[in-house]
């Protein structure tokens, strides 16, 4: 099997050490396993700056997606009504899920490249009083723009609404104080930031709240209070956990603590894009977002003018020398993405740099 590091927005690139722990098999049921979730929870809620009683966290089988879907099926009720900011296809995710649930919602969609405006909502709120939940992206990595949920939660909570946040490619590597941004819940993945591997995601959310939602799921295996009411009396799951992925987890949490937590992690991330971003721009691919919007996760570049290949044939010669790309994902626009999150260091940028001005030299000649 060819070795080769991921530049995408995850799964991502694990340290070895990661990988090794999933070597053990452990049983649901066992005490030590279980005390490995709590530990986890306890450690999610210290990362987003919040705590027991008034915060609690539950973790979810399966990608992100299964996480955002357990929240918006759980906690909006039947009569409830839910604003959608959105300015990519993980916001838009969240107006389709609300279609298969039959949840009532309003959609507020911006372009790619632009942020939505905390005015805006304000409005919508405004006009609109049955509207009581309000969702949007923190880190959309349709273009990489990084979403200003702190404006947007203020006027949130100053509406007297529940906000929800996707934070799947930001948690653990841009800091997230989730009380002080008004969030009361917040959806993240395993195979982030934190980076781990998939396998689940996991919700920190205002226990009142969630409370408060008891009863009310469209789905039973997405019933994110249930969910919680088991794993918060001994850590255990209501049903068959990704043992082996919790593991690895709980070693990642690890690692992000020896490199010196959210701060550290992402003064790396943000060192890496800025050195993609100056590296890309001298070779004629130029980003597709004002540097002002910009997100550290992920970075989408325009193709260079009268470029003569294919992102394919792109793809592939880069593979083969160790790295793998993400192709474009805005409509507008022939772009592909690159992203630096995972083990990826300012070398590997370097490296990535060099093997593209090479490929630029091939197909030209």
């Amino acid at each position: 099997m060819n070795s080769y590091k991921l530049l995408t927005p995850g799964p991502l690139t694990t340290t070895d050490t990661v990988k090794q722990v999933m070597l053990f098999d452990h049983c649901t049921w066992d005490d030590d396993y279980k005390q490995i979730t709590q530990t986890i929870r306890r450690t999610l809620l210290a990362l987003g700056h919040v705590s027991e009683p008034e915060y609690t966290a539950v973790l979810m089988q399966g990608s992100g997606t299964f996480g955002v879907e357990s929240v918006l099926t759980s906690v909006i009720g039947r009569e409830d009504k839910l604003l959608i900011a959105a300015n990519g296809a993980y916001g838009l995710r969240m107006a389709e899920i609300c279609r298969h649930a039959g949840i009532a919602y309003t959609l507020y969609e911006q372009d790619n490249h632009k942020r939505p405006q905390a005015d805006v909502v304000a409005k919508y709120l405004a006009e609109d009083l049955a509207i009581t939940h309000v969702s949007m992206v923190h880190g959309e990595t349709t273009s990489g723009i990084l979403n200003d949920v702190e404006a947007v939660g203020r006027v949130v909570k100053a509406a007297g609404k529940t906000f929800l946040v996707d934070a799947m490619s930001t948690f653990g590597g841009v800091d997230i104080p989730v009380a002080g941004w008004g969030i009361d819940f917040l959806v993240s993945s395993a195979n982030k930031c934190i980076q781990g591997v998939p396998g689940f995601s996991f919700i920190l959310a205002n226990r009142e709240k969630l409370e408060a939602s008891a009863g009310q799921a469209r789905s039973l295996a997405l019933d994110l209070y249930d969910q919680w009411k088991t794993m918060n009396e001994d850590g255990k799951w209501r049903f068959t956990s990704p043992t082996h992925v919790v593991l690895a987890f709980a070693q990642a949490l690890e690692e992000l603590k020896e490199e010196g937590g959210v701060p550290a992690r992402h003064a790396r991330y943000d060192q890496n894009q800025r050195l993609l971003a100056e590296n890309f721009r001298a070779l004629g691919f130029v980003p597709y977002l004002d540097p002002a919007v910009q997100g550290p996760i992920i970075t989408t570049f325009r193709y260079p003018a009268g470029a003569r290949f294919t992102f394919q044939q792109m793809y592939e010669y880069i593979k083969a020398r160790g790295y793998v790309l993400y192709p474009g994902k805005v409509m507008e626009a022939e772009t592909f993405r690159v992203g630096n999150i995972g083990e990826i260091y300012p070398e590997d940028i370097a490296k990535l740099s060099a093997i593209l001005a090479d490929f630029l030299k091939e197909v030209a000649a």
